[in-house]
């Protein structure tokens, strides 16, 4: 069946009027309605942020995928604009799947995978993926030049384009799976239509998983990062616990060599909700992320409120001397803060204080003197479903979600940071929590679903000691 952008827009239309926004965020970027999922497309284009995503804006469950397309001066105030990809050709009759947008001279170019099956759709052996083109001189309205790159001989799994400029030439990294064994593929070209192979850029070894989606090739402080997101790796201790991760590699590459590896496989969001990051360069020169805040087969709750899924926070990425990536709130953000208020608390000992009454749209600012905090647990609690707390006999951060009615409880942790103090930067949706760890060190990211908003901090089995804690209402 074709599935055409006015048929959707039309959809869009009707259900958005319908939506239960108990949990539909503030400031988040969410779909009018329907299912979202991967970050598409992040580009700057003729004076504005754009985020294209993945979107069935038929139904609140993953279906035949089309381009959600919106627009922003400041990257936290979002104008909807109308769907800018539909499956509607032979190339991509059932579905446009991820890809990335880039500027070519005036016009916006989206690059991305379509999706479709010869035969029998319940055979993968029928499955072919191919890399297509769509360019707009509004950036708004698209025309589709078709299939650019077809699927290589025996793979069928080969997807998610990312796509940028190295001097005069175009490359791009492709995901893809031979057998168990996930690659990004790598390839040239001077015209964005021609297409020429470079060879394989990275592989899994063993145990890095079966496939590796939504590659991101990027250069940082003179360094190259390869970020992706690998299905099938296996839980490890506290490592790679959800069901797919995202994480980076660290290396050096020029054109015409190969990338050489000088760090592991690590991850880049520790929460219970992160995937498929995807990177591009704002004018100023900052490298800006933003990632899907939900998991693959997990509760969405929201979907019986008539919407499912929603994007992270931006952040700026930076990079340490020691190959590790860190990820800040872009400092957009600020301009979305009210009042602040100081909370007239400084020690705990055995006990719970309530701190903010309606905790729904807010960024919380608390800085710990862990040299002088032996409590067993401390930190702070958004009622009975959610707690960030220093469990000082594990040593570790955790981030913990109990919503048993909704089948959404468990933990996501780190080590502790080194030092004297904790800083946690906590940003509060309607549904979702990002936390980041002394300016950047590391972030966790979760939905949550609270029936009450009361936020609490708290010390159990001894005190603990605030140096600092408030909050700002972000409008």
């Amino acid at each position: 069946m074709t599935l055409h952008i006015a048929d959707a827009e039309q959809v869009l239309t009707e259900k958005s009027d319908q939506l239960n926004t108990r949990w539909y965020p503030y400031y988040h970027l969410a779909a009018r309605a329907g299912w979202m999922n991967d970050p598409n497309g992040l580009v700057w284009f003729d004076g504005w942020f754009h985020a294209f995503y993945q979107h069935h804006p038929y139904s609140t469950e993953w279906g035949p995928m089309h381009w959600g397309h919106a627009r922003s001066r400041d990257l936290m105030r979002w104008e909807h604009l109308p769907v800018a990809l539909a499956p509607e050709g032979p190339e991509d009759k059932d579905g446009c799947f991820s890809g990335s947008a880039v500027v070519n001279g005036n016009e916006l170019a989206l690059i991305y995978t379509g999706h479709k099956f010869h035969g029998d759709p319940s055979s993968e052996d029928n499955l072919y993926q191919v890399q297509c083109l769509a360019t707009s001189r509004d950036g708004v309205n698209f025309t589709r030049k078709g299939q650019i790159l077809d699927t290589p001989s025996g793979l069928h799994h080969f997807r998610d384009p990312k796509v940028w400029k190295e001097g005069e030439m175009w490359y791009m990294v492709v995901g893809a799976r031979v057998e168990d064994t996930g690659q990004v593929r790598l390839y040239r070209s001077e015209d964005l239509h021609h297409w020429h192979e470079q060879g394989i850029l990275a592989e899994a070894p063993h145990g890095m998983g079966y496939m590796w989606e939504c590659p991101d090739f990027f250069t940082l402080d003179d360094k190259q990062v390869l970020m992706f997101s690998p299905q099938g790796m296996a839980a490890e201790g506290y490592a790679n616990r959800n069901l797919f991760q995202s994480g980076y590699i660290v290396g050096r590459w020029q054109p015409g060599e190969k990338f050489i590896q000088e760090s592991k496989f690590q991850e880049l969001d520790h929460g219970h909700d992160f995937y498929a990051p995807q990177s591009f360069l704002a004018p100023d020169g900052r490298r800006i992320v933003i990632g899907w805040m939900d998991m693959w087969e997990s509760p969405l709750p929201e979907q019986q409120d008539g919407w499912a899924g929603m994007f992270t926070l931006p952040r700026e990425l930076v990079i340490t001397p020691n190959n590790q990536l860190q990820m800040r709130p872009v400092h957009e953000v600020e301009s979305l803060r009210e009042e602040w208020y100081s909370w007239p608390v400084s020690t705990l000992k055995n006990k719970q204080l309530c701190v903010m009454h309606n905790c729904e749209a807010a960024e919380v600012i608390v800085t710990w003197d862990t040299s002088l905090s032996e409590a067993e647990q401390y930190g702070i609690a958004l009622d009975d479903g959610m707690r960030l707390y220093i469990d000082n006999q594990a040593k570790r951060l955790i981030l913990e979600r109990n919503y048993p009615q909704h089948n959404l409880c468990g933990q996501r942790s780190i080590p502790m940071p080194t030092g004297d103090e904790l800083n946690l930067r906590v940003f509060f949706d309607r549904s979702s929590v990002e936390v980041f760890v002394n300016d950047g060190e590391a972030c966790l990211s979760s939905r949550i679903y609270p029936q009450q908003r009361q936020l609490n901090v708290f010390a159990w089995s001894g005190n603990a000691v605030l140096k600092e804690c408030g909050a700002w209402n972000l409008r």
